[in-house]
């Protein structure tokens, strides 16, 4: 084991600031403002049923203590199908109301164990689950038992890794519901975009995910969690005062050198799991498979991109550039997420955030700053005709055609200057002439960003030079 050493907090944290515009937890929500409504894929149809329930995030209400988030849990992505059997779709929570507190603390007692169930939401609305699933190892039984297909009860000791046991049930954005209730476990980017595709569910039933790993910047900020503090992407700053520049950070749980499972790490005798090399009623129960399987080992000063036993750090980050505590959604170095993959297994802070029935004191609705117009005009490799169009999209109703439509894009405006840094992103529809209109809250008149466009799991393409921002800007990708 290496020394911990705890790092000093050399930053003043600024959680809450005086103009709710610039405050993260208030301006990073996915706000719904086009009407957009969730889609599902059902088993055997790659062609996906648009839904009535309005996707990503429904409100955004502020006090001087806290936030309430309001969403129905759907995303803007396509979800589905769940082929392991789960008989749950995607289901709206029916405008569910979070609560999350601007000024997070530090829990400095005993850590507090994440549980099963939501111990997060991300900007889209969507739930966070910790790496569980409910189901364990019995040992009478010699099986699995518990989960959403399996009847009997395990013995609580071995307890199955949601993200190793239930791939076969993820759809192509790694998430899947429980009761309805749809949720990421891991990391919120598509399976068809990792290194190593572990997954072939995004072969006919593709989707995008809540964000692309980029290795060249600084993740998106993704969610918060139940004690209030932000969620990153896979990628960081290396040193925790922003410099160093962009790595991957990592995990420092790794896999115990065992064979046999009849103790945890800490050297505690349990009640015994099956065998690591052999097989139980034809079924080899590799290490990684029970969360028990892992041990972590402590950081050092001298390795500040590996995080800490709640698997995230104190540092700088683009939106919050006087430093706070961060988790990150961990990958290894194919992309395949990482144990213990968001947060956990227990959280940093004071866990106070929660589900709430109604809001019961003064609040204040988010409304951005008044919004910029950008009037796009790129046209697709792939769709593209001659002259001036491109192929019209296919519609789920008897697959007849949209003669304006050909897709869905997302259209991202990055900082002008290193490095680079995400400041918003939008979602909208191509028409076949290739013009596009979309909306943006936090970009300036009279500052300039990189336009980059995002569609399905084609690269990334950005603009030759940064575009200077108008009330109304048009801008032509050929420029």
């Amino acid at each position: 084991m290496i020394k911990r050493i705890l790092f000093p907090a050399v930053f003043i944290l600024n959680f809450v600031l005086a103009n709710a515009q610039t405050n993260p937890a208030i301006a990073s929500w996915l706000r719904n403002i086009t009407g957009i409504t969730g889609r599902h894929y059902v088993s055997g149809n790659s062609t996906p049923i648009v839904d009535a329930v309005l996707a990503n995030v429904q409100s955004v209400k502020y006090s001087a203590d806290s936030v309430y988030v309001t969403t129905n849990g759907i995303p803007s992505y396509i979800t589905g199908p769940f082929l392991d059997g789960n008989p749950s779709l995607a289901t709206t929570h029916n405008g569910a109301i979070f609560k999350f507190p601007l000024a997070p603390t530090q829990n400095t007692g005993t850590a507090t164990a994440t549980t099963g169930g939501n111990i997060g939401i991300f900007i889209n609305g969507v739930a966070l689950f910790d790496y569980r699933d409910g189901a364990s190892w019995n040992n009478t039984l010699q099986k699995i038992c518990g989960g959403p297909v399996n009847t009997c009860t395990g013995n609580g000791v071995w307890n199955r890794d949601a993200v190793v046991g239930e791939r076969g049930g993820f759809d192509c954005s790694k998430a899947h519901p429980a009761m309805g209730n749809y949720h990421h476990h891991q990391n919120p980017s598509s399976f068809k975009l990792d290194l190593t595709v572990i997954s072939t569910i995004c072969n006919l039933y593709n989707s995008d995910g809540l964000y692309t790993i980029d290795s060249t910047k600084h993740s998106p900020l993704i969610g918060y969690a139940y004690d209030g503090f932000p969620i990153y992407g896979a990628y960081g700053y290396k040193n925790i005062n922003g410099s160093g520049g962009i790595v991957r950070m990592k995990s420092s749980y790794v896999k115990r050198n065992i064979t046999t499972r009849t103790t945890y790490a800490n050297g505690t005798s349990v009640t015994p799991g099956p065998s690591t090399i052999t097989p139980v009623n034809g079924i080899t129960y590799t290490l990684g498979y029970f969360k028990e399987d892992y041990q972590y080992i402590t950081t050092t000063a001298s390795t500040p991109d590996y995080l800490d036993e709640h698997n995230g750090r104190f540092c700088v980050t683009p939106e919050y550039p006087n430093g706070i505590y961060c988790y990150f959604a961990t990958v290894d170095a194919n992309w395949n997420s990482a144990y213990p993959y968001i947060v956990g297994p227990t959280f940093y802070g004071n866990k106070t955030a929660a589900k709430v029935n109604s809001i019961t004191e003064t609040v204040t609705t988010y409304t951005p700053a008044a919004t910029t117009q950008l009037n796009l005009q790129v046209f697709l490799e792939g769709y593209y005709n001659t002259g001036s169009t491109m192929e019209p999209m296919l519609m789920n109703t008897g697959k007849t055609i949209n003669a304006l439509m050909t897709d869905t894009i997302t259209v991202e405006l990055h900082q002008s200057s290193t490095p680079y840094s995400l400041v918003e992103s939008a979602k909208g529809i191509l028409q076949v002439d290739g013009t596009c209109s979309l909306s943006y809250s936090s970009a300036r008149t009279g500052n300039s960003y990189f336009v980059v466009i995002k569609h399905r799991g084609s690269v990334e393409t950005w603009s030759k030079s940064a575009v200077a921002f108008t009330a109304i800007t048009n801008y032509n990708m050929k420029q």
